[in-house]
């Protein structure tokens, strides 16, 4: 995979974001889900008008992984919208990463991971907090290895199931601190 490029998205690829979004959500966790629900939510949360509203917002960013021109993944930054405490307006969000299989374990992750963090640290260190799903336990993994802690729950609703969703936060003083090399 070392043929493998990132860059910025723009509005240009709402489409390819919208596409890659949706496919790799039905890959890794449509089979938890009724066709109805599974449907809906999809249209709802990677359809392109959601795509369009994500590129055009300046306080966010994706980057697109490609492969040979194909979209292979992509990830989404910006502020914090998890339902915790202590979010502050200051904190950062790593929104999504999300893969295609064939991608997967060839450190297309940590390359969006590594980007879309040096992204949110741009103007200094921040809080950074992520939602994972609880039964995904390669994400956890990766996560506390580059120095994410579980500090909350929260439920993630799709149709008439609510998922389990773990909530993990970096805080920004371990950004100045420690190198991200576990990432």
């Amino acid at each position: 995979m070392s043929d493998i490029t990132l860059r910025r998205a723009s509005a240009e690829d709402a489409q390819v974001v919208a596409e890659i979004g949706a496919e790799t959500f039905q890959l890794t966790f449509g089979h938890l889900y009724a066709p109805r629900d599974l449907t809906a939510f999809l249209a709802r949360s990677h359809g392109v008008a959601r795509a369009l509203a994500d590129l055009a917002d300046p306080a966010q960013a994706v980057w697109l992984a490609e492969q040979g021109g194909a979209a292979v993944g992509y990830a989404l930054a910006g502020p914090c919208a998890l339902p915790h405490d202590e979010v502050t307006a200051q904190c950062g969000e790593l929104k999504r990463i999300y893969l295609h299989p064939a991608a997967q374990g060839a450190g297309v992750g940590g390359r969006l991971f590594n980007t879309a963090i040096d992204w949110l640290q741009r103007g200094g260190s921040r809080d950074v907090w992520i939602g994972v799903w609880s039964e995904n336990f390669g994400a956890q993994r990766f996560y506390a290895r580059a120095g994410f802690e579980k500090v909350g729950e929260y439920g993630f609703q799709v149709g008439t199931s609510i998922d389990r969703e773990f909530i993990l936060r970096r805080r920004a003083e371990s950004f100045s601190n420690i190198a991200r090399g576990a990432a």
